[in-house]
Order: C-alpha cells, then structure tokens, then sequence
C-alpha cells in the first residue's frame, strides 16, 4: 500500500508539473544560461540492502529554473547476491531534466526525470571495474522523482530525494529485481561554481559566471 502510494504522489507531482515545463521552457532557454556540473553520490536500496549509487553530472543550468543534461553512474557498492552467489554491478548513461519550482537562497525543491541506458552483470570478486570479461545485460530505467536541496555555500550542499526507479527486464531479470522506491542522500558539489569563485576573472567565468546561491 505504502508503495502504490508513493509511486501515485511521485507520479502526481511529475504530472502536475508538465504543463508548468511545457510553459517554462520555452521561454527560460532564450534567457541566462549557465554550464552545470555536479558530483554526486546516492544513498539507495536493492534487495532490502543498502547500497551507494555513484554519479557525475554535466548540464547547463536556464536561468537557474531548468537543468538539462547527461552523465554517467555507477554502482559503488559490493551487493553480494546469496542466490547467484556472485556481486551484482551496473553501470549506465543517463539524460536527465530538473525543473525547479521553489527556490531561496539555501533551500530548493524541483521535480527530475532521469533516463538511463546501460549494462548490468554479476562477477566473482568484489571490485568494481568496467569494461571486464563479464558477459553484459541491456539495463533501462526511468527514474521520476522530488528534490529537495539545502546550500552549505554556492558550490556544496546537501540534497535528498524520494524517487521511484522503474527498470526494463532484461535476460537474468537483473532490470525486474532493481525496481523499488528510492530515498536517497546525496552530498552536491557544482564544480562550476567553485572555478567561477576562485578564478572571477576567467574567460569561463565571464561567460558563464558568475556562480549563484
């Protein structure tokens, strides 16, 4: 019931927030544009086991209202399978949009969209490294979520969201066994920002710049 619950309310605010995107759009990418890169690291779960989810992010930012962009994540943690006997890894791509609607100067709360395309596979040993001897399985995911975001200053914060990660089933059903709510902690760091506030002067940084709260 819990579930069913959250998949509607996420849903619900992904839709309610499609006519507003539509709207936005279209006249937010002719204003302020910014390049966008975020380090970031997931707190999720599979399989009942808590699990950390690596990303780096690179975007450009419209207006600070709409980020759109890609960037690559990882599983970063050794997820022992009891029944394959083996660790589960994965590895994907991904192109994501993130509409904000609240913003102050610390606090944020937006509505993303992720979209992932990928492999996934079980190995012997524990270590994470890609590309591997490894046979590979198609990995999709559509991953809607809330947003919230608290600035500790311009370039690092804290975020936390509550999503729900929706996968194709592929050959071992590795994609079926991934789907599941995610609550997940992220440490922020916008990369960007901090170049712009050590280096005000540079040709980035007067093009892109300067970095905001």
């Amino acid at each position: 019931m819990i579930k069913k619950i959250l998949i509607c309310f996420i849903m619900a605010c992904n839709l309610f927030c499609k006519g507003q995107f539509m709207d936005t759009i279209f006249s937010v990418i002719k204003q302020q544009k910014s390049f966008n890169l975020n380090l970031e690291s997931r707190i999720s779960f599979i399989n009942n086991k808590s699990i950390s989810v690596n990303g780096l992010r690179v975007g450009i930012s419209f207006n600070r209202k709409l980020r759109i962009g890609g960037g690559v994540s990882w599983l970063n943690s050794d997820l022992y399978l009891d029944k394959e006997k083996q660790y589960l890894k994965f590895v994907y791509l991904c192109l994501y949009s993130d509409l904000v609607f609240y913003k102050t100067k610390r606090w944020q709360l937006s509505v993303p969209i992720q979209i992932g395309m990928g492999s996934s596979w079980f190995q012997n040993e524990s270590p994470f490294y890609f590309p591997n001897k490894y046979s590979k399985y198609f990995l999709f995911l559509y991953e809607p979520g809330i947003t919230t975001q608290f600035k500790i200053f311009k370039w690092l914060g804290f975020g936390s969201d509550i999503a729900y990660r929706f996968t194709l089933k592929n050959k071992e059903n590795i994609g079926g066994n991934l789907n599941s709510p995610t609550y997940s902690l992220k440490i922020l760091t916008w990369f960007d920002y901090l170049y712009y506030d050590m280096f005000p002067k540079s040709k980035l940084s007067v093009k892109y710049g300067p970095s905001f709260w």
